[in-house]
C-alpha cells in the first residue's frame, strides 16, 4: 500500500486551509455538492405543535378546510401531504373526503327548535331537552350524555385519532372540538389524554417521523425529508437507524442486523455446540457429553445407549461390542447434520470474533479524543510553523467512521455469503467470485485503518516539527485512502451484491464521509430558510395556541440534495463545510494541489 502515501519531502508548507482553498477552483467530474441544509430535524416537545401545524396549514390553504377537518384527512393518510394531494388529483375532493370520513356541510340553525321541544334520543330512548343534543357534521343528532359515553369508551379503547359517529354505518369522524368539550366536562384528565394523542399522532402515524429510541427517553422525535433508509443523530447524541430504530448498523440491512443481534444474544450457538459435542439420551432426551473412550455411555437417568448411533442398549459389553447391539451401518443424514453444525459454528465464530475485535477497538479509540486534545494543546504552545491541526481531528473522525464500517461489514458478509437469507439467489461460482471481491476490499480497508490508528496514537507531542509534519502527511493521505475504500465498498454492496438480488430487496443506509448526520433543530431550520427565501405564511386565528411564525416552508418543499444520506442506490459525493480540510476528496485531487 506504499503507493498510496504522499511524499513528505516538501520544500514549502501549506496549511490545510490553503489546500482546501486551492481545490475550490479545480474543475473535475466528481459532481461535488455542498451540504447546505440538513435533511433531518429534531422535533422537541416545544416544536411538535409547530411541525404539525406546518402540514395542517398546507391542507387548510389548498382545500379551504377547518383545522379539525384537515387533521382528520392527514391522520387518515398518515400525515403524508404529497399522498393526500395525489389522491385529490386522481379521485377528486368528494371521494377524498368520503374515504377519510370528512363531512363538510352547513349546519341548520335549530335554535328555535331547541328552545321549545323535548326530543327522544335514538340511543338511550329517553326524552331529553333539545338544548342537550349535539349534531355532528353528518347531521346525526344524539343527546350529550350518549355522545360523552361513546367518546370515553373510544378514547379508552385507543381510538382517539378517529372517533366515528354513533349512527349505524356512518363513516363520519366526530368533531374534535365537540369531543374535547363533552369529555372535559366529565373527565378533564381523559380530555387531556385525547388532546395529547391527537398531537402525538403526528409522530405515531407519520412515516417520516419517529421517536428517538434513547433510554431513558429524551422526549425528542426525528423527521427526515427523504426516504427512511438513513441513519441520524438526535440532539441527545444517540445515533440510530431511522428505518428500524436500532443502533446505526450500515452496511448491514435492517433484517441482517436484527438476525445478527438475535444470534449474538440468544442461545443459538450454544445449541450448535450441543449438537456437535453431545447426543440426546433415548429415554429422557437430555444431552449427554462423552467423557471416556468407551462407546457405551450412561445418562444420569440410568439409561445406557450407544454413542455411535444413539440407540438404547443394555449395560453388558466388551471392548469390541455391546451385547445384543450392532450399529455398523453408516447413517449419512446424522453424520451430515453433525458436520454441518460444526461447520456453521466455526463460520459464525470467524465472523463474530472479527466483528467483536473491531467493536472493541472502536470503543478504545473513542477514548483517544481527550488524549489527542491534550497533545494538540502541547504542540500549539510551541513556537512552530505548525498551527493548524484540523488534519488530526478530521483523521480521528475518519478513524471512528471507518472502524464502525469495518465492524458491521462482518455481520453483512456472514449473511450475504451464507445460506440463511439468499439461498438460491446466486450459484456457487457466482457466490465465491463476489465473496472474493468483497473480502479483497474489506482487507484493504482493514489494513489502512490499522495504519491510520497507529499514526494517530503516536506520541507526536514529543516529536520534532519535521517528524510531526511527516505524520501529518501520512494521516491526511491515509484518511483520503480510507474514505475512498469505504465508498468503493458501499458501491460494491449496493450495486454488485444487494443490487443484483432478484427475489429479495435489502436497503442499507448510505455511506456518510462525515459520519452519521446530525439532525438540526426544527425551529432554527425554519428561521434560516425564512432568511434565504423571504417568504412568509399567513397567520390564522383559527389555529389555537398562537399565530404562525414567518418562513415555515412545507415538509416536502426541501430540495432533493445529492448525497443527503437518504437514498439506497448510488449517490453523489459531498463536500465539507468551509474552513476544514476536506478528507472526502480523492487522493488524486489532493495530489494535483
Amino acid at each position: 500500500m506504499e503507493d498510496y502515501y504522499m511524499s513528505s519531502d516538501e520544500e514549502d508548507y501549506y496549511s490545510d486551509r490553503d489546500v482546501l482553498d486551492g481545490l475550490e477552483n479545480d474543475e473535475d467530474d466528481t459532481h461535488w455538492q455542498p451540504k447546505s441544509v440538513s435533511t433531518s430535524q429534531v422535533i422537541t416537545k416545544e416544536s411538535l405543535l409547530i411541525a404539525q401545524r406546518e402540514d395542517l396549514r398546507r391542507v387548510m390553504d389548498l382545500l379551504k378546510l377547518s383545522e379539525q377537518h384537515a387533521r382528520t384527512l392527514l391522520i387518515y393518510h398518515c400525515w403524508d401531504v404529497e399522498k393526500l394531494f395525489a389522491i385529490l388529483v386522481e379521485k377528486g375532493k368528494e371521494q377524498l373526503f368520503a374515504e377519510a370520513g370528512v363531512s363538510v356541510v352547513e349546519r341548520k340553525d335549530n335554535s328555535a327548535f331547541q328552545s321549545s321541544l323535548t326530543v327522544m334520543c335514538n340511543i338511550c330512548m329517553d326524552d331529553i331537552p333539545a338544548n342537550k343534543f349535539t349534531t355532528m357534521d353528518c347531521g346525526h343528532c344524539f343527546c350529550n350524555n350518549c355522545w360523552t359515553e361513546h367518546f370515553i369508551v373510544k378514547i379508552k379503547e385507543g381510538q382517539s385519532r378517529r372517533i366515528r359517529c354513533m349512527a349505524h354505518k356512518c363513516n363520519t369522524i366526530c368533531d374534535e372540538d365537540i369531543v374535547r368539550n363533552l369529555v372535559n366536562a366529565r373527565d378533564p384528565d381523559l380530555a387531556e389524554k385525547f388532546e395529547r394523542i391527537l398531537l402525538e399522532s403526528y409522530i405515531e402515524d407519520n412515516r417520516k417521523v419517529k421517536w428517538c429510541p434513547s433510554v431513558p427517553h429524551c422526549g425528542n422525535a426525528i423527521r427526515v425529508e427523504d426516504d427512511k433508509f438513513c441513519e441520524v443523530e438526535c440532539a441527545c447524541r444517540l445515533q440510530f437507524c431511522f428505518s428500524c430504530s436500532s443502533e446505526a448498523h450500515s452496511p448491514c440491512s435492517c433484517l441482517m442486523w436484527e438476525l445478527w443481534t438475535k444470534k449474538c444474544k440468544d442461545e443459538s450457538e450454544t445449541v450448535n455446540w450441543i449438537t456437535v459435542n453431545t447426543k440426546p439420551c433415548p429415554k429422557c432426551h437430555k444431552p449427554v457429553e462423552k467423557n471416556g473412550g468407551c462407546n457405551l455411555v450412561s445418562c444420569i437417568c440410568g439409561q445406557a445407549f450407544c454413542w455411535l448411533c444413539g440407540g438404547a442398549t443394555g449395560r453388558d459389553h466388551t471392548w469390541s461390542s455391546i451385547t445384543g447391539h450392532s450399529c455398523g451401518r453408516y447413517i449419512e443424514d446424522q453424520e451430515k447434520k453433525a458436520e454441518r453444525a460444526k461447520r456453521d459454528l466455526y463460520r459464525y465464530m470467524h465472523y463474530h470474533n472479527r466483528y467483536k475485535a473491531h467493536t472493541d477497538s472502536f470503543n478504545l479509540e473513542t477514548k483517544l479524543k481527550e488524549t489527542i486534545e491534550a497533545k494538540v494543546t502541547i504542540l500549539e504552545s510551541r513556537e512552530s510553523t505548525l498551527k493548524d491541526f484540523t488534519w488530526l481531528t478530521n483523521g480521528l473522525s475518519r478513524l471512528f467512521r471507518s472502524r464502525r464500517v469495518l465492524s458491521y461489514s462482518y455481520p453483512f458478509a456472514f449473511y450475504m455469503f451464507g445460506d440463511d437469507l439468499f439461498h438460491g439467489e446466486m450459484s456457487k461460482e457466482e457466490r465465491e467470485l463476489k465473496q472474493n471481491l468483497f473480502e479483497d476490499q474489506q482487507q484493504q480497508l482493514e489494513a489502512n485503518v490499522e495504519k491510520l490508528s497507529k499514526f494517530i496514537e503516536e506520541p507526536f507531542d514529543t516529536y520534532t516539527e519535521e517528524k510531526v509534519e511527516e505524520i501529518r502527511m501520512q494521516v491526511i493521505n491515509l484518511s483520503v485512502i480510507i474514505d475512498k475504500l469505504c465508498r468503493k465498498m458501499y458501491e460494491c454492496i449496493e450495486n454488485d451484491l444487494l443490487g443484483s438480488l432478484q427475489s429479495t430487496i435489502h436497503n442499507i443506509a448510505p455511506y456518510q464521509s462525515k459520519g452519521v448526520e446530525k439532525a438540526s433543530e426544527l425551529s432554527a431550520c425554519r428561521r434560516s430558510k425564512a432568511d434565504d427565501s423571504g417568504t412568509f405564511l399567513r397567520s390564522d386565528s383559527s389555529i389555537q395556541g398562537g399565530t404562525t411564525e414567518p418562513g415555515w416552508p412545507s415538509s416536502s418543499g426541501s430540495p432533493n440534495l445529492n448525497g443527503s444520506g437518504c437514498s439506497s442506490r448510488k449517490r453523489a459525493r459531498k463536500a465539507l463545510g468551509d474552513g476544514l480540510l476536506d478528507l472526502n476528496l480523492p487522493a488524486e485531487v489532493i495530489d494535483k494541489s
